[in-house]
């Protein structure tokens, strides 16, 4: 058993086991309905984080629990590849009913300590940073990261697009192909992937594992809602889509997620993203999904929040990135 001070009487703190997940995914839900973020989970997609093959149990995961109840958590995940700064992305909440007994100060401190060993055991020597995140209408989080001196340093949109408006049909460009997404591409889209990502804020390669755990080996991945745009045998543009059931438990529409769009430097101002995301609406519309989601930076180079409103997409929450510099132990 992990053991810290300060904790209030009756509450233990323990690494999260996979056989934890139902309670992780009740402390979510009692999350969400206060938090209002718009994320939903079920115990199979908790899973699938915790098998992540990066992530230490015992050492990156914490659980508070008061009379087998999960009441908080926190959670690091740290890339083994640096393109300028080492972050150290964190996670965490604590039950709607555990709040202001000094949980969350605790949690977040438990984080910084366990991120500081992990930058100083991967990365020795480079800069490094904690990062983290909250919705803007999280007055207390604002709070609680800026008490111990983190800074807001990024803004990101949830942002929504019904399927009761018309999709407008993108022709695609002369001597291109649109192929649906299939294993046998899935390598060349992840080198294609890290490619395009290079210039985007906080962007790190993703390995063969950690694409695979994340993006394309997912339960979540719709490969049919999923399209590859090429020139010749390269891929040049590609949006990959997703269905978390326990969103349409939640809110009683389905929902198809743009997780990953991107368009090679090479090939951009051609309209290929364009191109690929209407063809995720409306081949998503006919299958009987009514909306489509997806998150975007507010200051992408790209210029990705301009296309995707031009596409009808309008935002639903505005999320807060807060970082911590991180000093070498």
């Amino acid at each position: 058993m992990v053991t810290f001070q300060g904790w209030p009487a009756g509450v233990e703190a323990r690494p999260i086991d996979k056989a934890d997940t139902p309670a992780w995914a009740e402390l979510l839900a009692a999350k969400e309905k206060v938090d209002a973020e718009g994320e939903n989970y079920d115990a199979a997609d908790l899973l699938e984080e915790l098998e992540d093959p990066s992530l230490d149990l015992g050492r990156d995961t914490i659980g508070l629990w008061a009379d087998e109840v999960l009441v908080g958590y926190g959670k690091v995940h740290a890339p083994d590849q640096v393109v300028d700064i080492h972050r150290i992305r964190t996670e965490g909440t604590v039950h709607p009913e555990w709040r202001g007994r000094g949980l969350g100060a605790a949690i977040l401190a438990w984080l910084e300590r366990r991120a500081t060993e992990l930058h100083s055991a991967r990365q020795p020597g480079t800069a490094g940073e904690l990062n983290t995140q909250a919705i803007s209408t999280n007055t207390g989080a604002h709070e609680l990261f800026t008490s111990r001196g983190f800074e807001p340093c990024r803004y990101f949109f949830h942002m929504h697009r019904s399927f009761d408006l018309p999709i407008p049909a993108v022709p695609l460009p002369d001597g291109l192909r649109r192929l649906t997404f299939e294993p046998s591409y899935d390598e060349a889209l992840r080198l294609t992937h890290n490619e395009v990502f290079l210039d985007h804020w906080g962007s790190t390669p993703r390995s063969p594992e950690s694409w695979r755990t994340w993006c394309t080996g997912t339960r979540a991945l719709r490969p049919n809602l999923s399209f590859l745009i090429l020139d010749g045998d390269q891929i040049v543009s590609y949006a990959l889509s997703y269905e978390y059931e326990a969103d349409t438990v939640a809110t009683g529409i389905r929902e198809i997620y743009i997780g990953q769009v991107g368009t090679r430097r090479t090939h951009r101002g051609r309209g290929l993203a364009r191109v690929a995301l209407a063809r995720v609406m409306t081949e998503a519309a006919e299958a009987g999904y009514g909306r489509a989601s997806l998150g975007v930076d507010a200051e992408n180079p790209t210029g990705a929040l301009g296309l995707y409103e031009n596409l009808g997409f309008t935002t639903s929450a505005k999320i807060v990135s807060y970082r911590l510099a991180l000093t070498e132990r």
